[in-house]
């Protein structure tokens, strides 16, 4: 009997405890919710759109997928010690999988990829498949199971602006042409994009648009094709040609539908992940951007983890914007693309989003309590709008926007426009070494050849313009300063220039600089008859140069 009653007290007390323990624990999971929503924060559980394996992992494995998860992050580490990258890869896929919600180890692992191992590699090519291989885990991975986590979109803009579009790494000229060829191979060099926002956003949308008894639907059939799906395929296959049996027989048919422009919208979604709404939402904003360039990818992504993020505002993506914005303006047009050679781009300023630039800075430092850095950032994109604006000869733009500078720092800038911009060029060159000089001024005389040759005679103007400047500047400086070597004279330095590009510029480029600078050269060879030429001795182009004032 006392064993009896021994085990009901005991049963009964182990109901009280579990009773107690579970009003406790729905009183903390209150709490959890409650944090969870003041701090938009993300539950593990909470995933949609997941593969079959994510779900599994997520249900299945619990919390002792943190543990799998530390055993591939050591996995990952021994790896990276030992040189082998490759599996790398996969681990990074199994870790983000098995922790889609930890968004800050998908950054690091595609920030390693995209930086640390692809220096690693000495050939460009190489280098480029680990920067996409960074891009493809954020952009086609993360972004799925953090769709309002505005770091993971913040380090994917990163990766195209900073890794793709910057100078630092040795490839970039590299990874900015390849992109520039991809992306160009489905919108080409000039898109319409209201013709993209007008074609259906995906399949489904285009059978709502054409419904079954809708005569494509047959025309589709006879041509070979059983549904879009294998229209599609056959059209990336072959680069963006739409299949010529189909076109015959939509004009048999008298089908008129733009069955192209939808096959490219879905090429691009498919390929890139950019959606033509958004694009055309941004270019209205900002002004029409290059879309091969990272700096407009870097934009997309910012501005797409604003308008997916709570309240639509993050410090780091705005000023991600006005980063890449400014970038844009400075070097967001494509003058020269080689697309066999991925080592040649040309990029000039775009001067169709100067204005959006200054619009960017003013709106980011008055959403964010007048902060110093956005002040600071928009005075020196001042400076470089002026100097670009009058280097390219629009003058009165420039005058207007030293207007705003002196007016933003009201004092501080007394000269005129033109001796503001001596300023700026004097100082770039004022402590350079003579190899640093010479190189300055050979690229200024290089990129006014190529751009003459291409047709764009202010880009040339400017760029000679500023050679000439540049290297009266440095020999002032050296003047009677012992120690410090001149230059050679400018003629000598230029006609090197012209006849190395004469030499290396495809034929039909090298044709075209021949005819433009043709009497420019026979003045420079009467005066160095010690350095006669026979190069161009017939023609009598010529293009006046101004002299600086």
């Amino acid at each position: 009997m006392n064993n009896k009653l021994r085990n009901l007290v005991l049963i009964l007390s182990l109901v009280a405890v579990t009773g107690i323990l579970a009003i406790l624990l729905n009183s903390t999971s209150d709490r959890l919710n409650v944090m969870v929503k003041e701090h938009n924060l993300h539950a593990t559980g909470q995933i949609s759109n997941a593969p079959p394996m994510v779900v599994f992992t997520t249900m299945a494995l619990g919390s002792f997928r943190g543990i799998l998860a530390d055993v591939l992050w050591l996995r990952a580490a021994s790896l990276q010690d030992s040189g082998n990258y490759f599996e790398m890869v996969q681990l990074a896929y199994w870790i983000t999988e098995l922790q889609p919600r930890f968004s800050g180890a998908t950054a690091y692992l595609a920030w390693n990829m995209a930086y640390n191992i692809s220096v690693t590699c000495s050939l460009p090519q190489d280098r480029w498949r680990w920067v996409m291989e960074g891009i493809r885990l954020i952009r086609d991975k993360a972004i799925n199971y953090n769709p309002s986590d505005p770091v993971i979109y913040k380090e994917l803009g990163w990766i195209f602006m900073h890794k793709m579009g910057n100078v630092l790494d040795d490839a970039n000229k590299y990874y900015k042409n390849r992109l520039a060829v991809e992306v160009g191979e489905i919108i080409g060099d000039n898109p319409d994009w209201e013709k993209y926002i007008a074609a259906p956003k995906d399949e489904a949308a285009f059978k709502k648009l054409y419904p079954p008894k809708n005569p494509f639907w047959k025309t589709l059939e006879t041509a070979g094709f059983a549904n879009l799906g294998e229209l599609y395929a056959k059209f990336v296959e072959a680069k963006g040609q739409v299949p010529e049996s189909l076109t015959k027989q939509m004009a048999a048919d008298k089908i008129n539908i733009d069955i192209d422009y939808y096959l490219r919208r879905q090429w691009l979604m498919e390929e890139f992940r950019l959606d033509a709404d958004l694009i055309n939402q941004i270019n209205k904003e900002y002004g029409k951007l290059e879309w091969r360039l990272p700096e407009s990818q870097a934009i997309y992504w910012a501005t797409k983890g604003l308008e997916m993020t709570v309240g639509h505002r993050d410090l780091s993506c705005e000023r991600m914007i006005t980063q890449a914005l400014s970038n844009s303006f400075q070097a967001g047009r494509i003058l020269w693309l080689d697309k066999v050679n991925y080592e040649n781009i040309i990029l000039v300023p775009n001067f169709n989003v100067v204005d959006s630039v200054e619009k960017a800075y003013q709106k980011a430092w008055e959403q964010n309590d007048h902060q110093s850095s956005f002040r600071s950032a928009k005075i020196n994109f001042y400076k470089d709008a002026i100097t670009l604006l009058y280097n390219y000869g629009d003058i009165k733009k420039a005058q207007e926007y030293y207007g705003k500078l002196r007016k933003e720092e009201p004092g501080a800038h007394r000269l005129s426009l033109d001796n503001f911009v001596m300023k700026e060029w004097s100082e770039d060159v004022r402590d350079a070494s003579i190899k640093q000089a010479t190189d300055q001024i050979s690229g200024l005389i290089y990129q006014s050849c190529l751009y003459l040759a291409l047709g764009d005679d202010d880009a040339a103007t400017s760029h000679e313009r500023m050679a000439r400047f540049l290297y009266g500047t440095y020999m002032k400086t050296v003047e009677g300063i012992e120690g410090r070597v001149g230059l050679p004279p400018y003629a000598q330095m230029k006609k090197s220039i012209v006849e190395f590009c004469l030499k290396t510029f495809p034929p039909a480029v090298a044709a075209v600089l021949r005819d433009r600078l043709s009497q420019e050269l026979e003045d420079q060879n009467k005066q160095l008859p010690e350095q006669k030429s026979s190069l161009l001795p017939d023609s009598k182009a010529l293009l006046p140069l101004p002299a600086i004032k």
